[in-house]
């Protein structure tokens, strides 16, 4: 978490109170200020959390724009067929963020879940693959990453309402 130095005290402050009730023998108040304090540090824990989704607009856009591109290379690549479907771990890893960290912020700064920002990238691509008659839906589907093509299929009629094949039949 990024906290500017006004931030940094105020959750020392609240840890130290914690550690000082902790330190004490206890009285009737002592577990009711614990409880109060733990609490107190979550409500800043959590403000400062949100907090750096707005005030680091600049850095995360360049994290967003990053995991686009760097998708988009996952999926053209050729390495979705070595390395299986792109994750949002992967692309977290690769910025050096925790996953849940990154979804927070990809979920914060598009409307989209890193998730469904994947999903609709494996869709487009797959649109695009589907009309190669030269290719099974099954190689299209370990093209993308996809261990079992059922997989692909039941993500693919999710999507767009359709199976790779009646979609392949339409158009």
């Amino acid at each position: 978490m990024h906290l500017s130095q006004k931030e940094r005290k105020i959750i020392i402050d609240c840890i130290e109170k914690i550690r000082f009730e902790l330190e004490r023998d206890i009285d009737k108040h002592s577990k009711e200020l614990i409880v109060s304090n733990i609490e107190l540090f979550l409500r800043y824990c959590s403000r400062f959390y949100d907090r750096q989704f707005i005030t680091r607009d600049v850095v995360n856009d360049g994290v967003v724009h990053q995991f686009k591109r760097s998708l988009h290379h996952y999926l053209y690549s050729g390495k979705a067929s070595e390395l299986g479907c792109p994750s949002v771990g992967h692309f977290a890893q690769e910025q050096y963020l925790s996953a849940n960290y990154f979804g927070d912020l990809v979920k914060k700064e598009t409307g989209k879940s890193a998730l469904e920002i994947i999903q609709t990238k494996l869709i487009e691509v797959a649109k695009e693959r589907i009309f190669d008659p030269s290719k099974s839906v099954s190689e299209i589907a370990y093209e993308l990453g996809f261990k079992h093509p059922q997989h692909f299929s039941r993500l693919f009629k999710s999507k767009v309402g359709y199976s790779p094949n009646e979609y392949r039949m339409m158009n």
